[in-house]
């Protein structure tokens, strides 16, 4: 079974690290610090603003966080925007922690912190000679890449061939290493084949896979699950619950927040999004799709499934139809007829093809458990239509000129006729069901043990003791920060 004691593991390697990090003057923050910003050392909070947001600049990794003031460059307030009903259709309130604000403009950037650091401050990384691989189907790879550059250190990015253009243009820009695998959205394991085909050829390739690092949920549930409690305490009213979390399943980083939401409002109702073209939790499903960021065909190693009470599936062509009407002059024109307010109207593009199918996915959750003006669900905007202007021409070009009839039919079908259909509220039956299809993804291909599948089950303190382990790391950061010696 994987330890969690953290020990250092190899003492060349970290005092190669130490060494590394003083010569390019990087500081490590803590998860401490990213979950409460206020924390940060003011010596660096005052040269914030000076650093652009996407700059290779060491300060950078200081804004892995949900509360990057855009407009002065400090921190500020948390990034979210409310999602009013004249849009959803529904009572419940909709909200979504922003991740465009992040460096790389997509929240993925943390999770790979999360998986980096740790390895750095335990000497399992040779900054002089190892080079780490970012398997992903987008948005983690150009997160990877970017800490990689920000520590000085060899980025090599892994993602489907049919992933979009201004996601391949970035990493070149990079300077990454990169390999285009087979396939799009759905196709997973042709990345891990990849990553073991690199393990073969060299053993400078060290795999940080989002689907079974521990980092990657743990992030999650220490900066995004405080970041929402903080959140929901700042803008909820009167007698207002914390009713819901909407998260696409992709790595099942981002749904570990659900844990920590869990421990402050118990009755919340978890859901897992995905695509109808890949229903993997629904129905034990397979296929492709267009919903980018959202890997699947597989149960990721790090989802807790016990944590996840309902699943649902979105029909990719439904955040594409919503991306156009968000984006294009005439949809944002027929939004203003619906009374949108145009501060609103403004920020709708801060929503990617993925935050719009949590959206939609939010928009289930409320109409399936008949939510109220009393209900806040919150959910996650992964990234912004920056990413995705390529798409928007392919559509101008495939389905013709955008217009107010069809900002009309968009709004009307996808999102005030939402249905209920092809969502699952799970069983403890169920629950097992999607547990067990772990089994074949690692046990019987990526090497992980019966033993430690059975735990994750079985054993009460399995998901506990992970997520408990920040602490150590941040008293291994503050130590690995006192040897680089910067003041």
């Amino acid at each position: 079974m994987e330890s969690f004691s953290w020990k250092l593991q190899n003492e060349d390697y970290l005092k190669k690290t130490i060494k590394r990090c003083r010569e390019k003057n990087i500081i490590l923050p803590k998860f401490s610090e990213l979950k409460n910003p206020d924390s940060i050392a003011q010596k660096i909070k005052d040269q914030l603003p000076s650093v652009g947001m996407q700059d290779i600049n060491p300060l950078n990794l200081f804004r892995i966080n949900w509360r990057n003031d855009h407009t002065t460059g400090n921190i500020g307030g948390i990034n979210y925007l409310e999602i009013p009903s004249e849009i959803t259709g529904v009572k419940a309130r909709i909200v979504g922690l922003v991740g465009k604000f992040f460096p790389t403009g997509a929240h993925k950037v943390g999770a790979t912190y999360g998986c980096l650091a740790p390895y750095l401050v335990t000497g399992r990384f040779n900054p002089e000679y190892h080079k780490a691989v970012w398997p992903s189907t987008g948005n983690y790879c150009r997160g990877g890449v970017f800490n990689s550059r920000l520590l000085a250190v060899d980025g090599v990015a892994i993602l489907p061939e049919e992933m979009s253009k201004e996601r391949f243009d970035w990493l070149k820009n990079m300077g990454a290493e990169i390999y285009a695998t087979y396939g799009c959205e759905s196709n997973v394991k042709e990345i891990y084949d990849k990553c073991h085909e690199l393990e073969r050829t060299s053993d400078q390739y060290l795999i940080f896979n989002q689907f079974d690092q521990m980092g990657n949920p743990i992030w999650h549930y220490e900066v995004t699950g405080s970041t929402i409690e903080t959140l929901f305490n700042q803008i909820k009213k009167g007698n207002q619950r914390l009713s819901g979390y909407v998260s696409a399943t992709g790595s099942a980083g981002t749904i570990g927040a659900g844990d920590y939401l869990r421990e402050i409002s118990p009755l919340i109702k978890v859901a897992a999004s995905e695509a109808l073209q890949c229903p993997t939790l629904l129905s034990n499903g397979y296929g492709a799709h267009r919903i980018e960021g959202i890997g699947d065909k597989h149960i990721p190693w790090i989802h807790n499934v016990k944590n996840t009470d309902a699943v649902v599936a979105i029909d990719d062509e439904d955040p594409l139809r919503i991306l156009r009407l968000f984006n294009d002059a005439e949809g944002q024109k027929y939004l203003r007829q619906l009374g949108v307010a145009e501060e609103t109207i403004s920020k709708l593009p801060w929503l990617g093809i993925s935050g719009i199918s949590n959206m939609i996915s939010a928009i289930k959750l409320a109409k399936y458990f008949e939510m109220n003006e009393n209900d806040i669900i919150f959910t996650i905007f992964t990234d912004s239509a920056e990413l995705y202007g390529s798409r928007l021409e392919e559509m101008n070009q495939t389905w013709g000129k955008y217009s107010e009839h069809q900002a009309d039919k968009d709004w009307y079908s996808v999102l005030k006729r939402q249905t209920t259909d092809n969502f699952a509220e799970l069983s403890f039956q169920e629950k097992k069901r999607i547990h067990n299809l772990k089994y074949f993804t690692w046990v019987e291909q990526q090497g992980k043990t019966v033993e430690e599948l059975n735990a994750q089950w079985f054993e009460d303190n399995y998901w506990k003791e992970r997520f408990s382990v920040v602490p150590l790391w941040d008293k291994l950061i503050d130590e690995f920060n006192a040897q680089v010696g910067i003041s």
